[in-house]
């Protein structure tokens, strides 16, 4: 007979539920939350299992590569259909939540979540903390700024000077308290600037190292870090059988309410990878605004703001760029500045 196993894991225990083909318990216990464990669980409660389910979260990446290393036919299910789904519980506990993923993968009704590669995870945490060093750095700034304001010294932008040599001429005659606390805070500023840089370096050094990322960075305002985070978040483009997908993958395309008479689109729906959802809007801007070299994309995008303002149009090109991108590393072409030259090709 059929078996099929709910796993709901929490970090220290994981409940584990085995039913059969016709929907009756076989058995119900828990675990420690390591692969090995309820691997060794599963294999003695249900040897004839044929699915199990197990919800997105923090370590659903490790329990999903480890399992299935392992030759268990283990899959990833989206949380946010996985409790919808079991919103109808009286009793919420981590023994019905494992029922309940145990009835989702017999029934078959599940969204089916896939997990990237490790070698992806790994240069998307070094973007992460890119990114987290970043806002750091700006809140540090920030931080400075605002205390010597408050003793009337206001830092001006000038081109060419350093940030660290504006607060050094700004403290020199300055109390030897003040003095005291803005060095301190420029001393923690230097280091995140300092910790960026050597992130900067190595993602800079693995962009280099990949045939894909160079290609798509031959698209005018998609540099190092828009490239790597969209080819590590998509990981596998086959997984999308229409390039436009990737859009509302990455959340650029409007939101839908529909009932009765009233029809109306919203805002993006801003699901998915939000730091990709930055770097496409940030790029969109670049190729609108600094760009100088003309292309079909660009004219496209200014024909949009004209119509509609600027931050629609980077919205509508941030979607596009998705598009275009995925299907160049689909297709291993290179970008066309041209329409003319796109039609060709065709």
């Amino acid at each position: 007979m059929d078996q099929f196993v709910g796993l709901d894991v929490s970090q220290e225990m994981t409940h584990l539920c085995v039913i059969g083909s016709d929907g009756k318990i076989v058995w119900q216990g828990r675990c420690l939350s390591t692969p090995e464990d309820i691997a060794g669980n599963i294999r003695s409660k249900a040897p004839d299992v044929v699915r199990i389910g197990l919800e997105s979260g923090p370590l659903s990446t490790w329990h999903w590569h480890a399992l299935k290393a392992m030759g268990l036919p283990v899959l990833c299910l989206d949380s946010r259909h996985a409790q919808a789904t079991m919103s109808g519980q009286v009793n919420k506990t981590d023994k019905n939540d494992a029922y309940g993923l145990a009835q989702i993968v017999k029934a078959g009704w599940y969204w089916e979540v896939g997990v990237k590669s490790l070698d992806s995870h790994a240069v998307r945490s070094m973007l992460g903390a890119r990114a987290q060093l970043v806002g750091m750095r700006v809140e540090v700034t920030n931080q400075i700024r605002g205390i010597l304001k408050t003793f009337g010294v206001v830092l001006s932008r000038r081109t060419g000077v350093p940030f660290e040599r504006l607060v050094d001429e700004a403290c020199d005659n300055s109390d030897p308290v003040l003095n005291q606390t803005v060095r301190s805070m420029l001393r923690v500023h230097s280091c995140l600037k300092e910790q960026i840089q050597q992130l900067d370096r190595q993602l800079m050094s693995r962009a280099r190292g990949s045939a894909v990322c160079r290609q798509l960075m031959a698209i005018p305002g998609v540099g190092v870090l828009t490239a790597l985070a969209f080819v590590t978040a998509v990981d596998d483009p086959s997984k999308f059988a229409k390039s436009r997908s990737v859009g509302a993958y990455f959340g650029l395309t409007p939101r839908c309410y529909q009932s009765g008479e009233i029809d109306r689109n919203r805002g993006i729906s801003k699901c998915g990878d939000g730091l990709v959802r930055t770097y496409l809007f940030e790029a969109a801007g670049t190729l609108l605004t600094r760009v100088e070299k003309w292309s079909a994309l660009k004219a496209w995008g200014l024909r949009i703001a004209k119509r509609s303002g600027l931050k629609k149009a980077k919205i509508a090109v941030a979607r596009k760029l998705a598009v275009v991108m995925h299907r160049m590393w689909v297709d291993g072409v290179s970008f066309r500045w041209s329409a003319a030259g796109a039609e060709a090709a065709a």
